[in-house]
């Protein structure tokens, strides 16, 4: 049997970060057993959905690699609406779907009942039995479609995160599969597409766990094997509590890649927040893709921890080819107005200073003094520019112009003998030659950076 699992979002929003969480489980779920991933965009709901939702989610999937196998044909529902009318007459014929000719005004007055009583909404009053007397039809009004829910028993199954589930079928209605215009609805899409594209595990939210006894006895009403469930638990705040706009969460997986984090960064950091393989903690996605196993997924919420994001964000930072980084760094300096032109290569200022920044942005910053100089802090001209400071760049500049030699070691071996020329201690030098050459006190070794800028541009700097 060749695994097949499914992403399946709804285009009426953003791409958040548990969708992403849900497709990086099914996608690795998937490649660890050598079986497919596939997309599927859930557009039936009409009102909703919207073109720019697709785009963000393909952008989104785009942007974090994970890439599913029918990326040239991407199953979308509302192209097939002709299947599910078919399926919605097989139904009918088989004597497992019905005709319901209830108005709003008895709807709400059978939810009303069942609040009180604490029993299934609809009453059934349409449903044909066995010598059961049916209401005359109404007058010119359009039925819906009904599935017929077992009556007796239970609907069980063995989630393969939660573990054995079971369902009273007394608490299951008989749920709409087609309103009266002829289009269907949720459960019964997506029991479809699973069918026809051969879906083997359901992996997604618990927030579908109510749905899935109702989908069970559809699929079993189309004599259609019963894909495997697993539903993964809920990712919460640093709060814990439901993640939302309205708290101020970051959770439109674009939004993440404005903050600066890596794609992969942000997959490994997915990757842990309801699974584990040991201690852990930095991966790549070829070592995921090997360990994972929908068993070690805990059935247990999960919290988002920012400064645990860019933790792994920076350890990714770290890992990261120079080249790959400066494609990724260089237009978040264009956007600070840094244009990079000529010496030092971008590659070589990032090999100095990628391990001090755990995101992008923090990291265009760390680069762009090299290529223009920053504006001195207040805080940072107050303690380390006095009086004699002015002067004593001068002077210093005066012996960096005597190099032939412009290295990181000749730079070094000027400290020493200057320091003692004016009778400072190298705080007295470091500081201010990083504040008048670079504009921060925050750099790496300053004969290292000073090597970087160049000899031109340093002397520059220091005499203007």
């Amino acid at each position: 049997m060749t695994v097949k699992t499914r992403f399946a979002p709804s285009p009426t929003g953003y791409l958040h970060i548990g969708g992403v969480r849900t497709a990086l489980y099914s996608w690795a779920f998937a490649r660890h057993h050598g079986g497919e991933f596939l997309l599927r965009i859930e557009d039936t709901d009409l009102e909703r959905s919207s073109a720019e939702s697709v785009e963000i989610i393909l952008n989104g999937m785009q942007w974090v690699g994970l890439h599913p196998d029918n990326a040239d044909n991407i199953v979308y529902q509302t192209q097939n609406f002709d299947r599910y009318k078919a399926l919605v007459k097989q139904l009918l014929e088989q004597g497992h779907a019905y005709y319901c000719y209830c108005s709003k005004e008895e709807l709400a007055q059978m939810r009303e009942k069942a609040e009180r009583e604490g029993t299934a909404t609809y009453d059934r009053r349409w449903r044909p039995e066995n010598g059961k007397t049916l209401p005359e039809i109404p007058a010119g009004r359009e039925p819906v479609v009904r599935f017929k829910m077992p009556l007796d028993g239970v609907t069980a199954w063995q989630d393969l995160v939660k573990g054995e589930i079971s369902i009273p079928n007394s608490a299951l209605d008989d749920l709409i599969i087609a309103r009266a215009d002829g289009t269907p609805t949720y459960n019964f899409c997506v029991v479809a597409d699973d069918y026809d594209m051969g879906i083997t595990h359901v992996i997604r939210g618990d927030d579908h766990v109510n749905n899935t006894p109702k989908q069970i006895n559809i699929f079993k009403a189309l004599g259609a094997k019963l894909p495997e469930f697993a539903h993964l638990p809920m990712i919460l705040n640093e709060q814990g509590k439901k993640i939302s706009k309205r708290s101020g969460d970051t959770v439109a997986i674009t939004e993440f890649d404005e903050m600066g984090i890596l794609p992969e960064a942000m997959l490994n950091y997915l990757a842990r927040l309801g699974w584990a393989h040991g201690d852990d903690e930095f991966f790549t996605m070829q070592q995921f893709t090997q360990w994972f196993e929908l068993k070690d997924v805990s059935p247990s919420a999960s919290r988002m921890d920012a400064k645990k994001l860019l933790w792994t964000n920076g350890e990714h930072i770290k890992a990261c080819d120079n080249e790959k980084l400066a494609q990724l760094v260089l237009p978040r300096l264009e956007k600070q107005g840094v244009r990079i032109s000529g010496s030092p290569a971008l590659t070589d200022v990032l090999a100095l200073v990628k391990d001090r920044a755990q995101d992008l942005n923090a990291l265009a910053a760390e680069c762009a003094y090299f290529y223009r100089k920053a504006t001195p802090d207040t805080a940072d001209v107050a303690k380390h520019w006095d009086d004699e400071a002015a002067a004593r760049m001068l002077r210093f500049a005066d012996k960096l112009n005597g190099l032939s030699d412009w290295t990181a070691e000749s730079i070094h071996d000027l400290f020493k003998p200057f320091c003692d020329e004016e009778n400072i201690k190298m705080g007295k030098l470091g500081m201010p030659l990083r504040l008048a050459v670079c504009g921060t006190a925050k750099t790496p070794s300053v004969d290292v950076v000073l090597a970087l800028i160049g000899k031109d541009e340093v002397l520059k700097r220091l005499r203007g």
